[in-house]
C-alpha cells in the first residue's frame, strides 16, 4: 500500500507520520512524504529509516492509494482533487472541505459507518473535523443519543499547537525573554487571547463558527451551538468548557456510566480526589477526557462537563489515521489485502 502525507514537515504532518507508523507500520508499504518545493530533499524519519520529502507534482504521479493531507486549506482546494482524479483516496485535514454537501466529515466513532456505506473504489476526499469539534462531538455523541441534545454553549481554551510551529516558538522565545517571529498580534506567555482564527461578519472567529457548522453536520443539523474560542499558553492539548441542553431528563450516574462506555472517551471525573481532565495529562494521548460533570443549576436538563484532548493526535492526525483504517479494514485500496 502506498501512502502519502502531504505537509509531512509540518507540525501536524510529523504526528500524522508518529501515528500512521504506531497503528498501520508495515502496512504502508511505500511511504511518500510530500511538501513544498522547498521542503523537497529534506528527510522524515519513518520505520526506522529516512525517507526524502518529494513535491506535489512528483506525488500525483505516484498515483497512491490514499494520501493524509495536514498543508492548508489552499493546499487542500488546488491539490486534493488531482490526486483523488488519479484514484487516491484523500483524507485531508483542513476547513477546505468539511462543510462540502458531497464531502463526508467522519469521525469514526461517531458516524464512521459513512465511509463503510460510500464507494471510494476510484479515489475521492473525506474530510477531517476541526480538532475542537472532534473532541466536543467525541463527548456529546452518546449523550445525544440518549438525551437528545438541544443546545451547546462552549467555551474552548486552545493550545498554541493548533496555531503551529511558529506560535510555539513564540511561547518558547517570551518564556526565554528572547525576540523572535510572531504568530500572534500580542504576547501569548502570561496571556489569553480571545480569538483563534480570523474575525467573521458576525463577530465569531471562524474557529468558533466550525464548532456551529461541524457539529450539526456530523452529530444533527437541529442542535444549536454558540461558541467562544480563546487561546492559552498551553502546549499539551485544548479544554472546553461545555453547557448542554437535552430535551429529556436525565441522572449523572447514567451520564457517567454512557461516557464510560464510550469507545475513545476515558472518564476522569472525582472531585473528591481532586481528579479532573488536564491537557497536562492529555498531551500524547489519544483518548478525549471528560469530567466536572454537575448539573446546571440554573435551568432544566442541562448539564456540565469539562473536556481535553490532544489536538495533534485525536484531534487531527489520529482521527484521520482511523479513518484511513476504516477504509483499509473494507480493503480498500485493494493493495491493503497485500
Amino acid at each position: 500500500m502506498k501512502v502519502a502525507v502531504v505537509g509531512a514537515t509540518g507540525m501536524v504532518g510529523g504526528v500524522m507520520l508518529q501515528v500512521l507508523e504506531e497503528r498501520m507500520g508495515a502496512k504502508v508499504g511505500t511511504l511518500l512524504p510530500v511538501a513544498s518545493e522547498r521542503s523537497a530533499g529534506k528527510t522524515v524519519r519513518f520505520m526506522g529509516q529516512d525517507i526524502a520529502v518529494i513535491g506535489l507534482e512528483e506525488a500525483v504521479k505516484a498515483k497512491p492509494d490514499l494520501a493524509l493531507f495536514s498543508a492548508g486549506g489552499g493546499t487542500s482546494l488546488e491539490w486534493a482533487p488531482k490526486f483523488a482524479d488519479a484514484g487516491t483516496i484523500v483524507i485531508d485535514n483542513s476547513s477546505a472541505w468539511r462543510m462540502d454537501p458531497d464531502k463526508l466529515l467522519i469521525v469514526p466513532e461517531i458516524n464512521g459507518h459513512l465511509v463503510e456505506e460510500t464507494d471510494f473504489s476510484r479515489g475521492g476526499i473525506i474530510a477531517n473535523p476541526n480538532c475542537s469539534t472532534i473532541q466536543m462531538v467525541m463527548a456529546l455523541a452518546p449523550l445525544h443519543k440518549r438525551y437528545t441534545v438541544q443546545r451547546v454553549v462552549v467555551s474552548t481554551y486552545q493550545s498554541v499547537t493548533g496555531t503551529g510551529m511558529k506560535a510555539v516558538r513564540q511561547l518558547e522565545d517570551e518564556r526565554q525573554g528572547r525576540e523572535g517571529e510572531k504568530a500572534y498580534p500580542y504576547r501569548i506567555d502570561g496571556n489569553v487571547l480571545a480569538r483563534c482564527d480570523v474575525f467573521l461578519d458576525n463577530g465569531y472567529t471562524k474557529e468558533e463558527m466550525k464548532l456551529v457548522w461541524e457539529t450539526r453536520k456530523i452529530l444533527d443539523p437541529a442542535i444549536r451551538v454558540t461558541a467562544t474560542a480563546v487561546r492559552v499558553p498551553v502546549t499539551g492539548g485544548h479544554s472546553e468548557a461545555v453547557n448542554v441542553q437535552f430535551a429529556t431528563e436525565y441522572t449523572l450516574e447514567e451520564v457517567r456510566r454512557l461516557l464510560r462506555a464510550t469507545p475513545g472517551v476515558e472518564l476522569v471525573d472525582a472531585p473528591e480526589m481532586d481528579a479532573y481532565p488536564m491537557p497536562l495529562h492529555a498531551n500524547g494521548k489519544d483518548s478525549v477526557f471528560v469530567g466536572r460533570l454537575r448539573r446546571d443549576e440554573s435551568q432544566p436538563n442541562t448539564l456540565n462537563m469539562w473536556v481535553v484532548a490532544d489536538n495533534l493526535r485525536k484531534g487531527a492526525a489520529t482521527n484521520a489515521v482511523q479513518i484511513m483504517e476504516l477504509l483499509v479494514g473494507q480493503g480498500i485500496p485493494q493493495a491493503a489485502k497485500a
